[in-house]
């Protein structure tokens, strides 16, 4: 049975012009953070160790641990709460609506028995506290008109709390139950964050406005602020307190951020920024913070985890990043050590080497989307939802000058000639394209709608599928092809065509999820009876030595045949990727990576039977 050997998780789902608030476990040394409908567990001490919740029905917002580590309390777009437990395969313990909108932040009080939700929705419900075991109500929270971007609990008795929101005021409520009790109107836009000390006798709110106040924690008065002077010169969207409660950490859209001294008569002045390393350009903006323990964590639009260590600032951060939305391929380059280049259609490329995990991202002077991707040893090819191909060499972790090519129609598949890479093969809906470099040398209409195409290794044959199930196999000679033969098995449109690393066989897959594995030679099925996907087949790959073959699916699963042995005899990973698998690749004769729409990367051990 596979097993699964190392999780590449995925970057925070983050949004131009708003915070993302990511929360931890100081005693487990862990973060929280969505993605899609998952919620990922990361250990900042342990990258490669990673635990995904994805029982939510929508995309999930945020996620808090309780004071006790226990339990987990997650929020999405809907405004349904879901808490569940740490441990033993994340058992639910409740679920409850709490807003007719999405939920922008939850907070658990410090006995761990009432939560408090913000967010949007209809009419004056923006703002809810419950108890955690019954969701009874404990309290009337009214005074937002907007949006409530965030809430407070503080984390001693007496207990208050307090949330800020889109209508630019910080509301300030005693309790329990809770009413309202006053409202500061000091901020001249968003509010996007509040936070009260751990010590419980302060809190602070930050906007857009570029300000940050200070407030007495059992009052609820204005005691102070930030210092303007080398303060931040964007919107400031999220704050986390340090352990002590003598330091706060903001970040900003200024693309960096700062730690400030808290004094005694309660003003904050800057004690040391921090700038990211990245290239300057809209994806270094950070949007999220966390001081946790000795680890400062910052996160960037472009969904990259700073890690610094709060003793050693000066020391570079670790840097820990991932995809943001589907990965829609992988492939395997066999350079010494082995490393993975996985795409996702934003266009953004990363790298990864099996036990370190994130090695590095590619950076291309045009950042363009991407559809079809293919690398051979040095080079790159891709192309996206235009008519162009791009072609690129690579030199570590960076991409040299690309070329486009036009090809006159939206390419559908591209496949290269792994012994002569400058031969690539691109199907259009009509035909197919045939390159050699960046030159187009013909294209080359075919009759029928194309839907994947494959081109031999040494180049001297193509096959394409077409919509109507049908395999065509023609013979390459120069720059024109002829057709050999018609392969009719299939009942669905083709998705791939691959052929096996010894080029004996080749493997193909359909929209009506069966797949059939061809001799190359006699042309005859030589694996039959692939059916045990429910839903469109998105990726099939071979293994190094030619004798297994693994399929990927829509329906959520990894099916691994043997192709001696009848595909009764198969091995099925589910629930491989949320939503689906989109990419397979397998690194070693035992080892396969698959990709999906969770924009997670897996790698499993298969051991054949």
């Amino acid at each position: 049975m596979p097993q699964l050997a190392e999780t590449y998780a995925c970057a925070p789902s983050t949004e131009r012009g708003r915070g993302i608030l990511i929360s931890g476990d100081p005693k487990s040394n862990s973060i929280l953070y969505c993605n899609g409908r998952s919620v990922i567990i990361r250990y900042l001490d342990r990258p490669l160790d990673v635990q995904v919740y994805g029982e939510h029905g929508y995309p999930a917002t945020v996620a808090r641990y309780s004071p006790n580590g226990e339990w987990i309390a997650s929020g999405d777009v809907s405004g349904t709460v879901r808490i569940w437990g740490t441990h033993n395969e994340f058992v639910l313990k409740n679920e409850f609506r709490v807003l007719s909108g999405r939920i922008d932040d939850i907070q658990w009080s410090p006995d761990g028995q009432r939560i408090v939700a913000s967010g949007d929705g209809k009419g004056k419900s923006l703002v809810r506290a419950f108890m955690w075991d019954s969701g009874s109500n404990v309290g009337d929270f009214d005074g937002h008109s907007r949006r409530a971007l965030s809430c407070a609990f503080k984390p001693t008795r007496p207990f208050r709390i307090v949330t800020c929101g889109e209508d630019f005021l910080v509301n300030f409520y005693e309790g329990p139950p809770f009413k309202f009790k006053l409202s500061h109107r000091d901020h001249s836009n968003f509010v996007n964050c509040v936070r009260f000390s751990p010590d419980g006798n302060r809190f602070i709110s930050v906007s857009s406005d570029k300000k940050g106040i200070l407030y007495d924690a059992k009052t609820g008065e204005k005691i102070g602020e930030l210092s303007s002077e080398d303060g931040h010169k964007g919107s400031i969207y999220a704050i986390s307190w340090s352990p002590d409660s003598k330091q706060v950490l903001t970040v900003s859209a200024d693309k960096s951020a700062k730690l400030w001294d808290i004094s005694e008569d309660n003003n904050g002045v800057v004690k040391k920024t921090l700038t990211c390393p990245g290239s300057g350009g809209v994806d270094d903006m950070l949007v999220g913070c966390l001081w946790q323990n000795d680890h400062i964590v910052t996160v960037s639009l472009g969904g990259t985890i700073y890690l610094y260590s709060a003793n050693d600032l000066d020391k570079d951060p670790v840097q820990f990043s991932g995809h943001i939305k589907n990965v829609s391929s992988l492939i395997v380059l066999k350079s010494e050590p082995k490393f993975m280049l996985s795409s996702s259609y934003d266009g953004v490329i990363l790298k990864w080497i099996q036990g370190i995990g994130y090695s590095g991202k590619l950076e291309r002077k045009v950042v363009s989307q991407i559809k079809c991707f293919a690398a051979v040893d040095e080079e790159i090819v891709s192309s996206g939802f235009d008519n162009k191909v791009w072609r690129f060499s690579l030199h570590g972790d960076q991409c040299g000058d690309g070329d486009c090519i036009d090809v006159g129609n939206q390419p559908q598949d591209l496949g290269l000639a792994l012994l002569s890479p400058d031969l690539a093969l691109v199907s259009i809906d009509t035909g197919v394209v045939l390159l050699r470099g960046t030159k187009v040398v013909s294209t080359i209409q075919l009759g029928f709608t194309t839907t994947a195409c494959s081109i031999s290794p040494n180049g001297t044959e193509a096959i394409v599928g077409g919509q109507d199930g049908k395999l065509h196999v023609y013979s390459i000679t120069g720059d024109t092809l002829k057709e050999e033969a018609v392969l009719e098995k299939h009942r669905g449109a083709i998705t791939v065509i691959r052929y096996s690393p010894d080029v004996s066989m080749f493997a193909s897959a359909d929209a009506n999820r069966e797949a059939v594995v061809w001799d190359c030679a006699s042309r005859e099925v030589k694996l039959k009876n692939m059916l045990f996907h429910t839903a469109r087949i998105n990726c099939l790959a071979w293994s190094p030595n030619s004798s297994m073959v693994a399929t990927g699916s829509l329906d959520t699963c990894v099916i691994v045949y043997e192709v001696e042995k009848p595909a009764a005899s198969r091995m099925t990973i589910k629930g491989a990727h949320l939503g689906g698998v989109y990419g397979l690749a397998f690194i070693d004769d035992n080892s396969v990576v698959s990709s999906g729409e969770d924009a997670c990367i897996r790698l499993w051990k298969v051991t054949p039977q």
